[in-house]
């Protein structure tokens, strides 16, 4: 994850769990302002930055589900910079949660994933930026349809990562209910939408945070979940690669929902991911529950994206944007670099139901290496801005949001201050902090986009 910044207001009472406005006060915490940009008429430029001050994990979980988190292990609330979306008021935004504190350690030459705060629950945040700093308006816990935690915990043995303690040495218990949080949209009724990277599944969730529907691939066979789970996405996502599920989700003008995978998917195996170039972007109607297309959407070169970067495993899409009728911004980045694409959901681009929609079709999509060429339909693109060329942009930025023609809001992920590697926790336990902070970034382009 990585630095935010923000701009702060008058505390409000959380309109879904009634924070008490003195909790709210306690974690309306705020720090210092990153550094802004320079850059002339003509070019991308940062005009203003905040940042969201050290607020205890323990303290917002257990204010908004008590007795959630025991012990915290020194971690402050980080991780909000999945999303971005605004609330449609100056300054606010919603934003999420990821799934909590996580990290890597190898064990045996193997690397374990670990959760530190097990009993942390994923939230949608509300935040306001005024100023340098970012303050928490309210927050919304994620709950079952029985008002349960969802949690951030891997689901199932064999298709996601096996869960352990904060020294890798300990094996946590799977969740069918866990959601690994990522892009976020509200709709006009006020209920909220969510992808997340495990299933890969689309999440439609009430006004106050319990789960309504949670839509994932044909196939997957869920079960225990205490929300409905309805198989409703395509079968060839089953083959996402681990920890890249779905990260980011537009909503467009008319309703309709648009989902990126994070990564090419494993098809027909992780070897034939990780060198694609060729991701996948699906659009999702509400009315009629279902996908009505599925687009490939083809990466720049790494070393385009980050120069310097030889490892086209490192690209993702970690946002996208709807900035009008069937048109997006597609986020391209790695962990230090990013771009925003202009993209435009051409209807002769739908590979929905037809051969590179299926898993047993070879070459594979992922496979190929110029999909055109092969008679697969692209989608076009035109590069809108550089962020790596911008002074004061944060690495890992996760979250993006339209603020008027010319300006985005830009949001990283700090991962909660966590490194990777056993060093991550002192000899007590506490987190060795990594000094990366959440911040809320402005960024003015030279022209409408």
């Amino acid at each position: 994850m990585s630095p935010h910044t923000a701009r702060t207001g008058r505390v409000r009472r959380s309109i879904a769990i009634g924070l008490p406005l003195a909790v709210v006060a306690a974690l309306a915490v705020a720090g210092t302002a990153t550094g802004r940009s320079g850059g002339g008429h003509g070019a991308a430029r940062v005009t203003a930055a905040a940042t969201l001050g050290d607020i205890p994990l323990g303290t917002f979980s257990n204010a908004l589900l008590p007795g959630t988190v025991k012990d915290d292990r020194g971690v402050d609330l980080g991780g909000i910079g999945s999303d971005l979306y605004p609330t449609g008021r100056k300054g606010e935004f919603w934003t999420v949660t990821d799934r909590g504190p996580n990290g890597q350690i190898k064990v045996g030459g193997k690397k374990r994933r670990t959760f530190p705060v097990p009993g942390f629950d994923p939230a949608i945040v509300k935040i306001r930026v005024h100023g340098d700093k970012v303050k928490v308006v309210s927050a919304l816990p994620l709950t079952t349809s029985s008002g349960k935690p969802v949690t951030g915990l891997p689901n199932q043995e064999g298709h996601d990562e096996a869960p352990y303690s904060y020294d890798a040495k300990t094996p946590v218990s799977y969740d069918p209910n866990g959601l690994d949080t990522e892009g976020l949209v509200r709709a006009p009724d006020g209920t909220f939408w969510l992808v997340d990277e495990y299933g890969p599944s689309l999440i439609h969730v009430s006004a106050r945070g319990k789960v309504i529907k949670r839509y994932v691939p044909r196939g997957l066979e869920l079960r225990g979940a205490d929300y409905p789970v309805v198989e409703a996405l395509p079968d060839v996502l089953l083959h996402r690669k681990t920890n890249r599920g779905f990260e980011g989700l537009a909503q467009l003008p008319g309703g309709d929902l648009v989902m990126a995978v994070q990564s090419p998917l494993s098809l027909p195996d992780e070897d034939a991911g990780e060198g694609s170039r060729t991701a996948r972007l699906l659009r999702f109607s509400p009315a009629k529950q279902a996908v009505i297309a599925e687009y490939a959407y083809r990466f720049d070169p790494v070393d385009l994206v980050d120069p310097g970067e030889d490892d086209t495993s490192e690209l993702k899409i970690s946002s996208v944007v709807a900035i009008g009728r069937d048109k997006l911004l597609v986020q391209e980045r790695t962990d230090k670099a990013a771009r925003l694409q202009a993209v435009r959901l051409d209807r002769r681009a739908n590979i929905l139901d037809g051969k590179w929609d299926k898993s047993t079709t070879r070459p594979s999509l992922e496979e190929l290496d110029d999909p055109a060429s092969s008679g697969v339909p692209v989608l076009d693109k035109r590069l809108v801005v550089d962020l790596n060329t911008v002074d004061g942009v944060p690495d890992k930025i996760e979250g993006v949001a339209r603020v008027d023609g010319r300006t985005l809001a830009l949001i990283n992920d700090n991962d909660f201050g966590m490194s990777d590697g056993p060093e991550a926790f002192d000899k007590d336990g506490l987190l060795v902090d990594s000094g990366a902070e959440t911040t809320v970034t402005y960024v003015r382009l030279p022209r409408r986009y």
